[in-house]
Parts: structure tokens; C-alpha cells; sequence
């Protein structure tokens, strides 16, 4: 969105075949008039960003996309303990655009193989006293991204105070966006931990309910196009970000976290030695469909490091917990899931809290070396053991310091555990950040698989550390277990993950509920319970159901649950809408797995788009007539590629060609 109030000096005019291969200043800028305007554009150019500088010398940015502004005239900038880059500014040069591609592999995601491809600019400026700061926009097919760099050499650590960098959506917007606790809150004090629900299709500038703001992802609908908000490669050098709770005129600015998330003692906000890159702030542009099949999220986060990657290998779980509670964590009891697991063809056992107590080490080797002889690995729980959380459970001294955290992962490589859960971490502050990344870096070291619970968003993480197999962050099936409320939220919840939650970070949600949970009334169907084994995406998908209740299902439900792939291929969406509907089609080897869930009460039906499908005859798997039933049907596409579903009301279907 062009300011009238702009004198514009500058115009870059880009084109896809000159790619400039000097950084040095513009022949198009004039040094030290402080205001420009300039624009690059995305391969395909369907998505173009302005950058801007005012007369004010502040600098903003606007995106469009096929010549529509979808993101206004937003905020850019930071403030330093000893600098401030948000106004002031001055324009110095602009780089020449740069094609940026790259291509990884990832066994945790919704594709093995991805690639990426973008246009890159970057802004070279400085403010009113001289110091220097750079802002990179990459633009993909499927979005924006920028981050700030502060060039230069310091011993001194830089500390960032503030970030205005914002997000200024249209008028008459709707938005999807979940609050973020305030810290110290919740049992035991163990908030935040990315647990609320989802507040849906509301007004852009509609204040967040609770005072720390809104998380990322955040989703956004402007007219035809959508907008999904999130950062990427935010590691131990700057805290997580969220949203602030106010959004004036729909402008939404970067929050840091509250006083309380950090180590005790340690860092909060942003601090580092120079030179210094910000993580990446993204939005994925485009249509429903571009959200749910992006990968931005991974493709902007740093490559793996380099280590032994042999014995990183994504499954499936058995977990007592979640339906058995506490009372289940015995040897015995272990011993059967251990059974399941294998019966299942499950590649993994979790073993929950307070293990060391009620089993202990020598009775735990027993179960690793008989899980062995099963082809099952065991992963077990940890209290992350910080002060910032009075949660009772053990072990909980286990992690705070390397040097016990290594102790104790060389115990458990030694005894042939595969991984670890750590639970309860204080927040999102930068020195706990930290912690996590010093959990995965000494994981790895011993060969072991990880997974945090109660704990901040991944932004990317599994793409940098492939030991990450998957996090939870999600108001996930424990609550379900635990009120009434939370079973009746749960059909528009999962209908709304895969388009925010999920999109592009693994979520330990743990479905799958096929047999009912004691004392509270499931309202998703068997059928919809049964399709979160694919719509939902998980390095080590851990499932609620416990023996007794697979025993109640059809043999062709158990044999699908013995099945259903661990690692992805290739993922499309088919159909959708956040918080009603979401189908999901995910490729296999030869195999395409179609999963469809429905978040209303009310009976849908469907016409889905298969033609992507080259084999022509298939299962089909969805409720039966009575309550808690299966249906099983084979599909035939061979006359027409269109597939008619009727999906019961809160309902849902696999089909696997």
C-alpha cells in the first residue's frame, strides 16, 4: 500500500534475469537522503514485497499478491540497549537480487524431498549515529520472509530491548489465532505451553483474551488469500516471539516473552555477540491449499548438523498414560505394551513419569533387553526439573546441567533406550531456548531420539536437529482425558491443526482414541479418530488406544493401524476449511493414504478432487450406521476421478489406494 506522504527518490526495478552480483550501493539510491521505495517479487511473481523508508526514516514493508495488498504498510525495526534501528533510518544501498535454492531431505515432515526456491534483496541502512543493520527479504511462491542482520565484530553482547516489527492486515480480515497463557499460570505453574484453544474466524484487532499475546502460527484471511504468520530458525541467540495481545487497526507487532520465562538468573530477551541474525519472520501467502502444503516453515531453518544420522528412525508408539494414568507406570503393565507395540508392528514404547520410582533402573534394563527381543525400542519420560515448575514428577534432576545430562544419557545409550520425552519447560525466554538446544545437541551425542512436552513451538527445529522427532505445544489428547469441555471443543480443534499447529512443525497430539476414554463422552466418531493417524503429522506418533481397546475394533482397522506409514513421501491437500474440515491426502512408496475429518455436527457432503491418484481401486474405511461402528468399502476411481464422501456429523474416513 503506497503512502501518499512518501517522496519517493528511489525505484529498484527488478527483473527476474538480472541478478546484480554486487552488494554495494545502488546506482538507484541516493546516499543519505534516508528514504526510498523499492519492490521484489517472488519466481513466479504472483507475490510481490515493497520495502519502504519515509520521510520519517522509518522503514515498512507491504506485500501483495497478484496485485492485491494482502499485508499493509507494516512496521520494521528493533531497539538495542545501546542503538535504535526503528527510526532514524537511513537508506545506504540494496543489494541486487540473488536466486536463493536449496534441497533437503526430511524423515519428520510432511514430504521427504523438498526443495526450495526464492528471490533475495537485502537493505543495507543505518541509523541516526551511524550503526549499521541489514534487513533480507526472501520471497518464495509461497510466501515472504525477512529477518535483521547486524554486521560487524563485537565481544560485547548486543541486547535487543524491543522488535516493532508488525504485520498490518486489511480491514475486514478474519483471523484464526490462539492466546498464549501467561506464564506462572496453570497447574503447578507449567504454563505457558502453547495449550489454549483456538479463537475462530474473528476480527482482525480483536484484543487476545490473555495478556501474553497470541501465538505463532497465526492464520489470516484477506479476501481470497491466506496468510499463515509464524517465525522459523529461532535458536539459543534470541528468545521464541509471539504476538501482542493488542492489534490496533489490525496491526499485529512481535511480543517478547514475560518477565518470568527465562532460566532464573539468566537471559530473557535477545542478546548476542555481532555479527548477529534475527530468526526469520514468514508469512506463507497464497491459497488454502499453499498453507497446507508449504514447507517454508523447515526450508528457512539452518541445515542438520553434522552428526551420525543411522539411528534417527521415525514410528509408532504404544503409551499407557494417556488412558491409564498414573497407576499404569509398573513393570507389568509396561511389559504388555511392550507386547502391543510389537503386535502392532510399532517401532517404539513410551514409558511415562515417574519410571525411576516405580520401576527403577535395574527393572527398566529388563524391560529394555525383553522390548529388544520384541524389535521395540523404549523412550522415557523426564522432568525438565527447572525451578520455574513445583511438578512432583521424576525423574527430575536429570537434565538442568550437561554435566548430569550427559551422565545420564550415557546410562541410558548404554542400556539401549532410544529416546527421551522432557516435560515442563519454563517458557519462552532466549536462556531457556538454550536449554533446549542443548538437550538435542547432547542427545545426539548418544544416539538418543527426543521429544518435549509442555513446551514452546519447534520453528523448524527438525529440520536442523533429526534426533527432534516431535513436540507437543498443542492442547492435545491428555485433555481430553481430563474434562468434559475439552472432548466437546475437540472436532473443531483438530479440524483446525493442520492449517496452523501442524503446518509445518511435527505435534505430539497422541490421537487416536478408538475404544472411549473413562468418564467422559468422546464427541469424535471412530472414524474421525482413526483418521488423525494420517492428518496429523508426527516424527514418533505416540497412540492413545491401549491393548484392551484395539481389541475391540474391526480386523481391518487393526491391520490399517498396523500399517499407516511413519515417514511421508508427499502430502496434498484436498479439501478444507480451519475448524470444520480438513482432508489430507499423504503419500507412501506406491501408496496414497486420503484422510478426512469433520468439525461440526452436522452431516457434509463431499465431492473430492482424487485425479492426482494414478491407481484407480481402493480401501475405504468410515463410520458405520451404528454408534462407535466401522464401515468398509472399496473405492473405484477408473470412471471418474471425482470421489462422493458423506461424512456423519463430526465424522471422518481413510481411504488407502
Amino acid at each position: 500500500m503506497y503512502r501518499p506522504e512518501y517522496k519517493v527518490l528511489v525505484w529498484a526495478f527488478l527483473l527476474m534475469g538480472v541478478f546484480a552480483c554486487s552488494s554495494s550501493k545502488s546506482e538507484q539510491t541516493e546516499t543519505g537522503t534516508g528514504t526510498a521505495e523499492a519492490a521484489l517479487t517472488s519466481p513466479d511473481k504472483s507475490i510481490s514485497v515493497k520495502f519502504s523508508v519515509s520521510d520519517e526514516k522509518q522503514a515498512f514493508y507491504s506485500i501483495s499478491r497478484r496485485d492485491t495488498v494482502v499485508l499493509q504498510d507494516s512496521k520494521l525495526g528493533v531497539v538495542m540497549a545501546d542503538a535504535d534501528f526503528t527510526q532514524g533510518l537511513v537508506l545506504e544501498s540494496v543489494s541486487g537480487v540473488e536466486q536463493v535454492q536449496d534441497s533437503y531431505e526430511m524423515l519428520n515432515a510432511k514430504r521427504r524431498n523438498n526443495t526450495y526456491k526464492a528471490n533475495k534483496q537485502t537493505y543495507h541502512l543505518r541509523n541516526a549515529t551511524g550503526q549499521k543493520v541489514d534487513i533480507i527479504f526472501q520471497v518464495s511462491d509461497d510466501g515472504v520472509a525477512f529477518r535483521y542482520y547486524f554486521p560487524g565484530e563485537s565481544t560485547d553482547k548486543k541486547k535487543i530491548s524491543k522488535e516493532i516489527t508488525s504485520f498490518k492486515l486489511p480491514e475486514g480480515t478474519k483471523a484464526w489465532l490462539q492466546p498464549m497463557s501467561d506464564a506462572k499460570t496453570g497447574w503447578e505453574q507449567t504454563n505457558p505451553s502453547y495449550e489454549e484453544y483456538y479463537e475462530k474466524e474473528i476480527a482482525v484487532g480483536t484484543p487476545s483474551p490473555i495478556k501474553a499475546g497470541w501465538v505463532f502460527p497465526a492464520l489470516f484471511r484477506s479476501g481470497g488469500t491466506w496468510l499463515l504468520v509464524t517465525e522459523s530458525a529461532s535458536y539459543g541467540d534470541y528468545c521464541a516471539s509471539r504476538l501482542h495481545a493488542e492489534s490496533p487497526g489490525g496491526e499485529y507487532s512481535i511480543d517478547f516473552p514475560q518477565e518470568q520465562e527465562k532460566y532464573p538468573g539468566e537471559v530473557l530477551n535477545p542478546e548476542s555477540t555481532l555479527p548477529w541474525f534475527t530468526p526469520w519472520r514468514m508469512v506463507a501467502i497464497g491459497s488454502l491449499k499453499t498453507i497446507a502444503e508449504s514447507t517454508l516453515g523447515t526450508d528457512l531453518a539452518k541445515p542438520a548438523v553434522a552428526t551420525d544420522q543411522s539411528y534417527i528412525k521415525p514410528g509408532k508408539a504404544s503409551w499407557s498414560w494417556v488412558i491409564l494414568k498414573d497407576d499404569s507406570t509398573v513393570y507389568n503393565v509396561q511389559k504388555r505394551f511392550i507386547d502391543y507395540a510389537a503386535n502392532m508392528n510399532w517401532s517404539y514404547c513410551l514409558i511415562d513419569a515417574d519410571w525411576d520410582r516405580k520401576i527403577g533402573y535395574e527393572k527398566m534394563q529388563e524391560l529394555a533387553d525383553y522390548a529388544k527381543t520384541k524389535n521395540v525400542g523404549l523412550l522415557l519420560w523426564y522432568n525438565s526439573a527447572g525451578p520455574w515448575n513445583t511438578a512432583p514428577y521424576t525423574p527430575r534432576d536429570k537434565m538442568l546441567t550437561r554435566k548430569v545430562r550427559q551422565l545420564e544419557f550415557a546410562r541410558l545409550q548404554k542400556m539401549g533406550i532410544k529416546g527421551v520425552k522432557v516435560d515442563f519447560f519454563g517458557g519462552d525466554g532466549q536462556s531457556v531456548m538454550q536449554y533446549y538446544i542443548d538437550i538435542l545437541n547432547d542427545a545426539a551425542a548418544h544416539q538418543l531420539l527426543v521429544n518435549f512436552h509442555g513446551c514452546t513451538l519447534p520453528r523448524g527445529w527438525q529440520r536442523t536437529y533429526p534426533n527432534l522427532m516431535t513436540m507437543e505445544s498443542i492442547k492435545g489428547m491428555e485433555f481430553i482425558t481430563f474434562e468434559q469441555r475439552n472432548a466437546d471443543e475437540a472436532p473443531a480443534h483438530t479440524t483446525m491443526l493442520p492449517f496452523t499447529r501442524n503446518a509445518f512443525d511435527p505435534m505430539d497430539f497422541t490421537p487416536v482414541n478408538l475404544s472411549g476414554v473413562p468418564r467422559i463422552n468422546r464427541r469424535t466418531t471412530v472414524g474421525h479418530e482413526l483418521a488423525l493417524s494420517v492428518v496429523f503429522l508426527s516424527g514418533i506418533q505416540h497412540y492413545a488406544d491401549t491393548p484392551q481397546g484395539m481389541k475391540t475394533v474391526p480386523a481391518y482397522v487393526k491391520d490399517f493401524m498396523r500399517q499407516v506409514p511413519a515417514v511421508w513421501d508427499d502430502s496434498r491437500f484436498v479439501d478444507g476449511y480451519p475448524g470444520k474440515l480438513a482432508v489430507i491426502a499423504r503419500k507412501a512408496g506406491d501408496r496414497w493414504y486420503v484422510a478426512g475429518i469433520n468439525g461440526e455436527n452436522s452431516e457434509k457432503k463431499l465431492q473430492l478432487d482424487l485425479s492426482f491418484i494414478k491407481k484407480t481401486k481402493g480401501e475405504f474405511i468410515t463410520d458405520g450406521k451404528e454408534k462407535a461402528s466401522f464401515q468398509n468399502n472399496t473405492v473405484d476411481l477408473s470412471a471418474n476421478k471425482t470421489q462422493e464422501v458423506i461424512l456423519k456429523p463430526n465424522g471422518g474416513f481413510v481411504m488407502v489406494f
